[in-house]
């Protein structure tokens, strides 16, 4: 078989007109992938200045923001490229089989994927934010992080708590830090015979020495309360409610102090009884026997439990009630 070098010279100058096309569009792609790469990358930048002072309390949701800018430029610059190198259709193929394969991962990443979600969508929402004390899931304590996954608090006693976001979007968050005021009650009781009008006059007039307290507000709700709750065995119980600019935990615990320290302390001086509750013990089948009218017998005691592995010899029988450390009310 000849030779046919003209249709080698035609063969190898068609494959070099394809690759020189070809070559022009992977460079033109190269430079589109470039220059979307660095608007994004400018405009992120720009963002994160701009953005700094709104959101300097939510980290995560501003770097999800940037990254979804950034990003957004990325995959407007590779579509744009892959329709330049003329592409679509393995593009559509390699989609379909993504399509699949994201099902799977997402039943095995579902968790995670909510936890993620949750996370923007709490600070898009703002219910709390770092630093606040609150109350989630029954824990206590104060925001620390708020991740992309899990938030974090600590509680009183210092330890850290890991609370999933899909948790926290879907239970109950208790936020005392949200309006600077925060409640504390101070609850205890006096004696019958104490004059309530002076009690509370006397309660209400230590209140403004309490620090941080509240004592003007337009709201009422903001104002220093008592109330008698109910009476007791031998009390009239009552709640002194405040208000008091809360920034941490240590300032209410600080705040329910001094309120029973003045509280004793006024006490003691308009000589009002702080009681105390009081059990009265009867002895006997029907009750009212009472001890200084009936001696109690030690043997009569052991008789009556035959069970007992005690033996006594020689039970003293004790005649006197001063003879017997007890008293009828403990």
């Amino acid at each position: 078989m000849m030779f046919n070098s003209a249709y080698f010279i035609d063969l190898v100058e068609k494959w070099s007109d394809i690759i020189f096309i070809y070559l022009i569009k992977i460079v033109l792609a190269a430079l589109v992938i470039a220059v979307t790469y660095y608007f994004g990358k400018k405009i992120r930048y720009l963002y994160e200045v701009k953005s700094k002072n709104y959101f300097a309390e939510r980290h995560h949701l501003n770097k999800f923001i940037t990254f979804c800018l950034s990003f957004s430029f990325m995959i407007v610059g590779y579509f744009i490229a892959i329709h330049i190198l003329g592409l679509e259709g393995l593009l559509t193929q390699l989609l379909a089989s993504a399509g699949v394969i994201g099902i799977v991962i997402g039943f095995a990443t579902k968790e995670t994927t909510a936890n993620f979600f949750s996370g923007i969508l709490i600070n898009i929402q703002v219910p709390f934010k770092v630093g606040d004390w609150v109350t989630i899931n029954g824990q206590y304590g104060q925001v620390k992080q708020i991740g992309s996954l899990l938030t974090i608090i600590m509680t009183v006693e210092g330890q850290n708590v890991y609370i999933p976001n899909q948790l926290i979007y879907t239970g109950n968050v208790v936020n005392y830090s949200s309006s600077g005021k925060r409640m504390a009650i101070v609850s205890t009781g006096v004696s019958y015979g104490d004059d309530l009008d002076k009690v509370k006059n006397v309660v209400m007039d230590c209140v403004p020495q309490i620090e941080g307290v509240i004592t003007e507000s337009e709201d009422e709700l903001f104002l220093p309360r008592l109330f008698f709750t109910n009476i007791g065995s031998s009390t009239y119980n009552f709640e002194l409610r405040i208000w008091i600019n809360f920034e941490s935990h240590n300032q209410y615990m600080k705040a329910i102090n001094d309120g029973i320290v003045l509280l004793k302390k006024r006490f003691e001086e308009e000589d009002i009884c702080i009681a105390y509750e009081v059990t009265t013990l009867d002895f006997g089948v029907k009750g009212g026997v009472n001890l200084y009218d009936k001696p109690i017998s030690f043997s009569e005691v052991i008789s009556q439990n035959k069970d007992t592995n005690v033996v006594s010899n020689n039970a003293d029988i004790i005649s006197k009630p001063s003879d017997i450390m007890m008293d009828k009310k403990v």
